[in-house]
């Protein structure tokens, strides 16, 4: 069913509605999502003119490709019609039609959406509601039935939050142990200079709880620390984490159908039951540290930036950067303003595309429109999901038929590549010899993509060197590669990534039979819909196997997806007094065929590049291949015959 409509926003203060006041939020809006709002607010498709269809490749959300002239007729347009709303002229309309809302959501994508999305965004436009991503009782037990059944969480970070402020919605008790001092998971481990979000930060929160107050359209990590601190306690979830508290085993009793965890503390270790668990423990956690000789033997400061040592100053000093991927990427041109010198060392050159949005503040205009137009906010988070997410996935798909498969995927993917090469030649300009190093040779987005943080512009600098030569060796006051040259540093910063395949490590999780899944695992960890295992009954993987992003996107959203589809098993549980479900083998193992072969036809398996997508063996262990909407359907509702349930 549609929505209902949406009330008229009331402004906090009569100044809010002021002329001058709308008149300068329409300075700041995106013309995709005002048209939207716009016809939402009007039921008048005559909105969509032809002079607003904006570009599906603008880079800039404020104009969205229109040209000049356009633009100024829609913010008149916006204007006349926002002060009829605030006059009480504007009369409700009924809620857009399916029809009506596929049509307006093609306009504003700039190009023809499939009907699939209208569901998806209706959704979205409840605000991700309790029945939407909820546990949505059909036949709520008894209270003594709830209180019975107890939920370990593993992580306070982003997904052990969301599950927990779904878990007390639906009234199951929940327990969490969080191996920090605090919540935030990523935004409290990592803290190094430059540390921000790379996704824009209306769509990466939760969609309970929109914040239009963010002071950037990609924030800093104190901002974002901030976030999921008022979460936790807004929602009370605070009073309910162990902190300081990390599982090192959970041994499942089949007999009783209970999970025995033992958890180790400040004050020694204990063992706990309960009768389901959820890892939010994450894939990016445990930082990877190359096994370079002589590295014990440095003198100086050695660190990974997800554990900066703030109380080394680098200041004036010669530092080694080694790894170039998303957090050197941020962290490297902060370095780069306050060392003597700064050697970087690549293994590979990485594609960062130019946003100008990155670094941007977000104005008072916009916040105005986010908090106070009807609809604009829930418009703005879905064209963010399109074109940072679903938008591009056609472009990372292989056409058979395509001439030039050695440097792109298809049509759409070359045209990027343009886009991308012009931007770093423009970037190196009169300096061949550096663009030779940081031009990638493989297709864009076959790693994860990058923003530039001003990485081109740093290279430029006097002080910084760019090697692409291995390292061989470490000696105490230098770093050496293959070819014997030495680089005198006084510090080592390791931006090399996590141990990305070693899933829930070093937690000892053993099932039915005695099976323990690191050794199930391997080097290749599947699971159904990256969320549950055959022979682990009860327990459920937030951003487990092939769950990461790479073609864009919130992770937020996906976690969403993955705590709805969870609580909803529960539900099946306590509905109907079961005590234990298991994933059938021949559905996980059908649903992972599926997977490989979406992979077999996607960039991450293109043999022109390494990646940490990929395990030794080459299969892609970490990546969804699907589109937000597909994850989002499948993880709807459980199919109870997808499990043994006893």
């Amino acid at each position: 069913m549609p929505p209902a409509p949406l009330p008229p926003a009331a402004p906090d203060s009569p100044g809010d509605w002021s002329d001058g006041t709308i008149a300068a939020a329409l300075q700041e809006a995106s013309p995709p999502a005002l048209i939207a709002a716009l016809v939402m607010l009007t039921g008048d498709p005559g909105i969509m003119r032809p002079e607003f269809l904006p570009s599906p490749l603008a880079l800039r959300e404020d104009s969205a490709g229109l040209d000049p002239e356009a633009i100024i007729e829609l913010r008149e347009l916006a204007f006349d019609l926002l002060r009829r709303l605030r006059e009480g002229s504007l009369q409700p309309v009924p809620p857009l039609s399916r029809g009506q809302l596929a049509r307006t959501m093609s306009f504003c994508a700039g190009e023809e959406l499939s009907d699939d999305y209208v569901e998806m965004m209706l959704a979205e436009i409840h605000g991700g509601g309790t029945d939407d991503y909820g546990i949505a009782w059909r036949n709520r037990p008894s209270p003594s039935v709830l209180d019975g059944f107890r939920v370990l969480i593993i992580g306070a970070g982003m997904s052990g939050l969301c599950a927990a402020i779904r878990l007390d919605e639906a009234g199951i008790p929940y327990t969490i142990v969080e191996k920090n001092n605090a919540v935030a998971g990523t935004w409290f481990e990592n803290s190094y200079p430059g540390c921000r979000v790379d996704v824009q930060n209306h769509f990466y929160s939760y969609s309970f709880e929109p914040n239009h107050e963010w002071p950037e359209f990609y924030s800093r990590r104190p901002e974002l620390k901030a976030y999921f601190e008022r979460c936790a306690q807004k929602y009370g979830v605070e009073e309910r984490i162990r902190f300081s508290t990390e599982v090192e085993q959970a041994v499942y009793d089949e007999t009783r159908a209970v999970w025995k965890v033992d958890l180790r503390t400040n004050d020694g270790s204990e063992t706990i039951e309960v009768n389901a668990v959820i890892s939010a423990v994450g894939q990016l956690n445990r930082p990877k540290i190359p096994d370079i000789p002589g590295l014990e033997t440095f003198a100086g400061p050695v660190f990974h930036s997800a554990r900066w040592q703030h109380e080394h100053d680098l200041t004036g000093k010669r530092v080694a950067v080694i790894g170039t991927g998303a957090s050197a990427m941020q962290f490297a041109p902060e370095l780069a303003r306050d060392v003597d010198r700064l050697v970087i060392f690549q293994r590979s050159p990485q594609w960062a595309a130019p946003n100008p949005d990155y670094g941007r503040l977000v104005g008072d205009g916009m916040q105005w429109l986010l908090r106070n137009v009807p609809g604009y906010a829930s418009w703005y988070r879905f064209l963010l999901f399109w074109r940072t997410a679903d938008g591009l996935h056609a472009s990372l798909q292989s056409d058979p038929e395509w001439p030039h498969p050695e440097r792109s995927m298809n049509a759409r993917n070359d045209m990027q590549r343009g886009i991308l090469s012009q931007h770093i030649e423009r970037e190196l300009e009169g300096r061949p010899d550096l663009l030779e190093k940081a031009m990638p040779h493989y297709p864009p987005m076959g790693k994860r993509m990058l923003i530039d943080n001003g990485w081109f512009k740093m290279l430029r600098r006097d002080n910084v060197e760019l090697v692409t030569i291995p390292v061989r060796e470490v000696e105490p006051h230098a770093v050496v590669t293959e070819t014997g040259q030495r680089h005198e540093v006084d510090a080592i910063v390791f931006g090399t990534g996590f141990q990305s395949h070693r899933f829930l490590w070093p937690m000892r999780i053993v099932g039915n039979g005695g099976a323990v899944l690191s050794e199930v695992w391997g080097e290749d960890p599947r699971a159904y819909l990256g969320i549950t295992v055959p022979r682990f009954p009860n327990f459920f993987c937030l951003y487990g196997p092939n769950t990461n992003l790479g073609h864009g996107g919130s992770i937020i959203f996906h976690t969403e997806c993955q705590v709805r589809y969870t609580l909803r098993c529960l539900r099946e549980l306590l509905e109907s007094a079961h005590t234990s479900m298991e994933c059938r083998r021949d559905v996980h193992d059908t649903y992972n065929r599926l997977v490989d072969d979406a992979h077999g036809r996607m960039i991450w398996t293109h043999p022109g590049m390494a990646t940490w997508y990929r395990n030794e063996q080459g299969r892609v262990t970490t990546n969804s291949p699907w589109r937000l909407v597909d994850y989002w359907k499948m993880t709807r509702e459980p199919d109870p015959l997808d499990y043994d349930i006893t």
